[in-house]
């Protein structure tokens, strides 16, 4: 049965466009430039979208919802989130580094100085892979039994004891590092996405039994992303950042068709999924043309053009659209 939101799509989702768009194009350029944007917004999105998920989808939008001007509740859980991300930023870079307020801050801030990327650009992204693992995947088992607030906390900490598990033993170590650790990430974040925010779980909805469901989706998602990895890294030749630019167009389609437009114009069965889907691959390579198209225009010192790509699908349009349906509540047009 379809939402009341659903049935007024496309005119919602298409509404809607006029907050994300903005939101993207502050993430996006909002450094001054777009390889700026990489280097300084590119760490304290990434950081700060563990904080969107744990806002939107465990805390129900509270402390926003307490203010006596709902209207007012989705830009006060959006100052909070700016706030938070500074401080795990920092945090992240006194884990890879060490403490450097201005190695936050600027895009070159010098080589006596500690920059956020690409050195933390690991830690981050394994923090909110994990927290969309526990918050998606694992259907926020079993956590949910604390309370939102109470398991909102945990599930956010696990996240980061779940990125820090990973910078150490698979970045540090030297299995699998920087950019290609980042592409890895990427894919297990579109099984993420494709599987239940555009199929809404299914087909691992069908099995009845919450243990199997729950180990099978997680050897799913995790083993598809590797999977995907694999397949266009070696098989294919694809390079990481290329891989990861292509990954975020994509769950920037994503949660376009599935979150902001509700899989529009799918419906629940068989034919509507193929549908969504068909839209989400259209609408994904569309993001990904236009992005690549203008990075190529750019002389790039530090980055590449496939990281600003990346980071304009994951964090830019990916965060506006969380920020909209799932911490604004659509809002106004809601």
């Amino acid at each position: 049965m379809k939402t009341r939101t659903a049935l007024a799509q496309p005119a919602l989702g298409v509404a809607g466009t006029i907050l994300v768009v903005p939101v993207a194009l502050l993430v996006a350029f909002g450094a001054g430039s777009a390889e700026s944007s990489v280097l300084v917004m590119g760490p304290l999105a990434t950081f700060g979208l563990p904080l969107i998920a744990m806002i939107a989808f465990w805390w129900e939008d509270w402390p926003g919802t307490t203010l006596r001007r709902q209207e007012w509740s989705g830009w006060a859980d959006t100052v909070l989130v700016i706030a938070g991300a500074v401080v795990l930023t920092v945090a992240g870079q006194a884990i890879v580094d060490h403490l450097d307020v201005r190695g936050v801050f600027e895009p070159n801030p010098g080589a006596a100085h500690a920059p956020t990327f690409p050195q933390a650009m690991p830690l981050a992204a394994s923090a909110f892979v994990a927290m969309l693992e526990l918050t998606l995947v694992s259907e926020g088992w079993p956590l949910r039994r604390l309370g939102q607030l109470r398991a909102g906390v945990v599930a956010l900490a696990i996240s980061w004891a779940a990125g820090l598990a990973v910078y150490w033993l698979v970045d540090r170590t030297g299995l699998l590092t920087g950019a290609p650790l980042g592409a890895l990430l990427v894919s297990i974040g579109v099984w993420q996405v494709l599987l239940f925010v555009v199929l809404q779980g299914w087909p691992l909805s069908e099995v009845r039994s919450q243990a199997l469901r729950l180990v099978t989706a997680n050897a799913v998602v995790i083993g598809g992303g590797w999977l995907t990895y694999v397949v266009l890294h070696r098989a294919a030749g694809w390079h990481a950042p290329t891989i990861s630019a292509t990954g975020g167009a994509v769950v920037a389609g994503g949660l376009l068709v599935g979150m902001l437009f509700e899989g529009w114009p799918g419906v629940g069965d068989a034919r509507g999924r193929a549908v969504t889907l068909a839209a989400v691959a259209a609408v994904s390579a569309v993001i990904y043309a236009v992005l690549t198209a203008y990075a190529d225009r750019i002389d790039w010192v530090r980055a590449e053009p496939a990281d600003w790509v990346a980071h304009a699908g994951l964090s830019a349009i990916g965060a506006g659209v969380i920020l909209h349906v799932g911490i604004g509540r659509r809002r106004p047009f809601a």
